[in-house]
């Protein structure tokens, strides 16, 4: 590692649904909250539900956060996200959400969660996973994804297998 990439803050992407249920908003506020205590940058898609509420958690924690909007309305970003990027990209910028993650944490999640997931296990990008999709192929279990229970293992996890070190 170079000496700029050394001193840079780790940068997390946290995937979920838009719409999520009050247990899997919880667990993505504490997801974003441990983030900010660690240091690291949340990168996510900017809108409603796990994004929001893990947005709302590094805030209220002092951190950092990105949001890659699939519109070109800045004002679509949920209010907790500190830097708006309306890529005018649609669904297509789940990939730019997943390439500017060290590692990636999903929190339940839809399709477009699913869609995350495989992106960024195609990239090679470790994917930390919370009540999130199973994997399969042929009916054989090819789950890639790092399973965890709560939001301080995916938080340590994904970390880890970023290669940051918590503060």
């Amino acid at each position: 590692m170079d000496g700029a990439a050394a001193t840079m803050c780790p940068q997390l992407a946290v995937v979920g649904a838009g719409e999520a249920g009050s247990e899997l908003v919880a667990m993505a506020e504490q997801v974003g909250a441990r983030l900010a205590e660690a240091g690291a940058v949340l990168v996510c898609g900017g809108l409603g539900g796990v994004m929001e509420a893990a947005c709302r958690g590094a805030r209220r924690a002092g951190g950092s956060t990105v949001g890659l909007l699939p519109g070109t309305d800045r004002g679509a970003a949920n209010r907790f996200v500190d830097v708006v990027i309306p890529t005018g990209l649609g669904e297509a910028r789940n990939v730019l959400v997943v390439r500017s993650g060290e590692a990636v944490i999903a929190v339940g999640g839809g399709y477009g969660t699913l869609a995350e997931i495989a992106l960024a296990l195609k990239a090679g990008t470790p994917v930390v996973g919370i009540a999130t999709w199973e994997l399969a192929r042929a009916g054989l279990a090819i789950d890639d994804v790092e399973r965890v229970e709560s939001a301080a293992e995916a938080v340590e996890r994904a970390l880890t297998l970023a290669g940051a070190r918590p503060r």
